[in-house]
């Protein structure tokens, strides 16, 4: 692993003095070479589908495993998006001039080499070399098992790429131990990794917070809330109660607690209810709620569970303060929404919830750094430092101060 890591950060110094145009025409390249190669793709993703089948790997992680056309499309599309953006690399952040003369600038620089760990879906390979390339970041991979012939397929194709334009394939690199030794190895390797992204499973993230001496930045779980206050319009809520658990259950920005304003709940609930049933989705609630719709009742750990499935707690809350004291309480810090018409409510929301990511009148499931115009995220950073949120490329760098003097000294 040392003499791999070598490599990479060698490659990490050459993308740092890559012209922007350069790095834009070699991610096109890779967009047309995805597309260029579906069929690939499909044939070793299929393999990972049948290992999925073989070890019984649940219906949320095999949808992410899954690759289509379509699916492979947007990939290309998302490196696409990402090349049109604004080169990250040289921005003056900011710039002064000392009483002695000097002037000093705050310039944006690659972080280096960036480690990202995840689980299941083969297109965070693509996005994640991609936004770390754009960045002038070299990128060490490391996908679950259950991808690891898709996330191999992908990685061949981009590296090819590389050489084409005489770039180090090392650049975009797959780490080639799978298992929780070779984790263990690469968190550790601060003389070589300069950043940490994990994206996964609790135990993923709890396990390298707590091991690495690289420096992290954690995509941690989503328990995303939904507060339906007095003040809303019905349908409104109705529709982007029903979008942010249904459209794709299995995925970190997807509701997993509903709270309703108890000025209205007798009114919304069974609406929801029967909506909710026509989608399958499994409800639990507390006392009150499982009374008047005739669930289950949720128990106090449902309240602190990250689904990833189709299933929904409710909460019957007083008012706009229970809501928030709640999802202090139980949530993660990824994304939160409120709907209502109440301007002094939504602002108090927004104010007050301690997330990377606060709503008002729309769905969680936008937290996505391709909906929010960043064409993908590494991951979507539930820290506070140095990134919150979904982290594009200007996320992936950090600064330097250039001084520059005419024979000043001290």
């Amino acid at each position: 692993m040392q003499d791999m890591l070598q490599k990479v950060k060698q490659a990490s110094t050459k993308l740092a003095t890559l012209k922007g145009n350069t790095k834009d025409r070699v991610l096109l390249d890779m967009a047309n070479a995805l597309i260029d190669n579906v069929d690939t793709i499909l044939e070793q993703n299929q393999k990972d589908l049948v290992y999925a089948k073989e070890n019984n790997l649940n219906t949320a992680l095999v949808d992410r495993l899954l690759l289509n056309e379509k699916r492979i499309e947007a990939m290309a599309k998302a490196l696409i998006e990402i090349a049109n953006l604004k080169n990250p690399v040289g921005r003056i952040l900011e710039g002064w001039e000392l009483p002695n003369g000097l002037r000093i600038e705050k310039t944006a620089i690659p972080i280096g080499v960036i480690g990202i760990i995840y689980e299941s879906r083969p297109n965070v390979t693509s996005d994640a070399a991609a936004l770390c390339f754009k960045s002038g970041n070299a990128c060490i991979l490391k996908g679950g098992k259950e991808a690891k012939y898709s996330n191999q397929a992908i990685a061949n194709i981009l590296q090819d790429v590389l050489l084409k334009h005489n770039l180090p394939k090392e650049a975009i690199s797959l780490l080639p131990d799978y298992s929780r030794e070779g984790v263990a190895q690469l968190i550790k390797m601060d003389k070589y990794v300069d950043l940490i992204i994990p994206r996964g499973g609790e135990g993923l993230i709890r396990y390298v917070s707590q091991n690495a001496t690289v420096p992290v930045v954690k995509h941690d779980k989503g328990l995303c809330h939904t507060y339906i206050h007095k003040d809303a319009d019905i349908d409104k809520a109705v529709k982007i109660a029903l979008n942010a658990k249904v459209q794709r259950p299995g995925v970190c920005n997807a509701m997993e607690t509903l709270l309703v304003d108890e000025e209205i709940a007798t009114l919304i609930l069974p609406i929801l209810k029967d909506e909710f049933d026509k989608a399958h989705t499994k409800l639990k609630g507390d006392e009150a709620v499982a009374k008047l719709l005739e669930i289950e009742k949720a128990s106090d750990e449902d309240w602190d569970t990250e689904y990833l499935a189709n299933i929904l707690s409710i909460k019957i809350v007083k008012n706009v303060d229970e809501a928030i004291s709640h999802i202090q309480a139980h949530g993660s810090g990824h994304s939160e929404a409120i709907v209502s018409e109440n301007y002094t409510a939504s602002e108090k929301f927004l104010n007050e919830i301690d997330a990377a990511c606060v709503y008002v009148n729309a769905s969680t499931r936008f937290t996505d750094g391709g909906e929010f115009g960043f064409g993908a995220e590494v991951g979507i950073s539930t820290n506070k430092l140095h990134a919150r949120g979904p982290m594009g490329i200007n996320d992936l760098t950090t600064y330097k101060f250039k001084i520059y003097g005419e024979g000043q000294i001290r």
